[in-house]
């Protein structure tokens, strides 16, 4: 039984996931991030670089009936993962310790592959997808600095990918100011996503 409620709709609130000092994909790039993988349910899932695992558990949430690989290499991100898939009840998920693209090549065929985080191997990773991924399957990339973006662009606009799509989200949030309040601008992200050819 999970400790708190399950939301239906992507984009759970922040505070209701364990944090620590791992970064976590923010709820609003969360919900589009999941809206963009059309997720359904029997998918099986990587999320390599999956930090905290808040879209990790998102994405169980929307394939019941899949599996979700969970890929971090960071001990307290593991730790952290684990203990938040708890809190929301979700059981179809395998949390892995170990670098990408390494610790992707025993994994099942995935159908969607999140990355979050690539420690500067991007372009390995992406082969792995290429190479390992179902037909139709899809790459999404969230990415925080233009190099990465450029990296991605500029492999998920060639084959064996197609259907490039591309945004930048830029959310600002209403916060306390004294007695004011205030829109504080969050990190900028780019969300780009491919499809593998059939």
């Amino acid at each position: 039984m999970s400790e708190i409620r399950t939301c239906h709709t992507p984009g759970i609130p922040d505070g209701e996931f364990l944090r620590g000092t791992v970064p976590m994909t923010k709820e609003e790039v969360r919900a589009l991030t999941v809206c963009r993988a059309r997720l359904a349910p029997g998918l099986t899932v990587w999320d390599v670089g999956a930090g905290t695992g808040s879209l990790t558990v998102e994405a169980a949430l929307f394939t019941p009936g899949g599996h979700v690989y969970a890929v971090e290499r960071n001990l307290e991100g593991i730790v952290l993962i684990e203990e938040n898939c708890r809190r929301f009840g979700v059981g179809n998920v395998t949390v892995l310790q170990g670098e990408a693209p390494g610790a992707l090549m025993t994994l099942p065929a995935p159908d969607r592959v999140f990355i979050g985080g690539s420690g500067g191997r991007l372009k390995d990773i992406l082969a792995v997808c290429a190479e390992n991924m179902a037909a139709g399957g899809m790459v999404i990339v969230n990415a925080i600095t233009p190099s990465t973006m450029a990296a991605a662009l500029e492999i998920l606009a060639s084959p064996p990918f197609s259907g490039l799509e591309g945004i930048h989200v830029q959310v600002s949030r209403l916060e306390a100011l004294g007695k004011e309040r205030y829109f504080k601008a969050q990190n900028g992200i780019w969300i780009l996503s491919a499809q593998k050819d059939v």
